[in-house]
């Protein structure tokens, strides 16, 4: 199932949406309704660039002009608190630059990760089944926000992106949604609910 990767920045109109591959678990995983074939990791923006940068690394700005990477924030949220059975959730990542400068961030799909939890149990994870990823570089401007949007299928996956045929629990069953760009996670996770 081909699903969106929709980022768009708070004071503009920028879209870019970006392609991952599902691989065992195509369901779960970010992936655009672009020309490029399955498994084939694309992303295009009118106003940024794409720039090879380190998956591990932190998002960065591009020069030393005054950008702390302390006052970038990471935060996750939902659509909604509670959903009813079969509604997919709508998982947020929302980058924030609180600094008074402008700061340069990679805001790809090789920075990005949506995990899910239940207690000790892990759910989900993005970059379970994601087998190529991509790089976007973005300006922020301060105090501004760029928010990643990813509709999650209510699927089960597991490192390495070995088949499951688990379901997630409903009958009013917790999770928590975690957010994490490069290193730096949402100091909270959202708490929402399967019915």
């Amino acid at each position: 199932m081909v699903l969106l990767l929709i980022i768009a920045v708070g004071f503009g109109g920028f879209v870019a949406i970006s392609n991952a591959i599902g691989g065992g678990q195509p369901s779960g995983q970010p992936t655009g309704a672009g020309s490029a074939p399955a498994g084939q990791p694309t992303a295009s923006a009118s106003e940024s660039s794409a720039a090879s940068e380190d998956p591990s690394a932190s998002p960065t700005p591009s020069s030393g002009d005054g950008c702390e990477q302390n006052l970038v924030t990471v935060t996750a949220a939902t659509d909604k608190q509670a959903y009813a059975a079969g509604e997919k959730p709508m998982l947020s990542l929302k980058v924030t630059n609180n600094n008074k400068v402008p700061c340069e961030i990679n805001i790809g799909t090789s920075q990005m990760e949506y995990m899910i939890t239940s207690g000790s149990d892990r759910i989900f994870s993005s970059k379970d089944c994601q087998a190529e990823s991509t790089d976007l570089m973005k300006t922020i401007a301060p105090g501004k926000s760029e928010t990643a949007n990813f509709p999650w299928q209510r699927n089960r996956t597991v490192q390495g992106c070995e088949s499951i045929d688990a379901k997630p629990g409903a009958g009013g069953a917790y999770y928590v949604f975690t957010a994490r760009l490069a290193n730096k996670t949402s100091a909270k996770g959202a708490v929402f609910q399967l019915n």
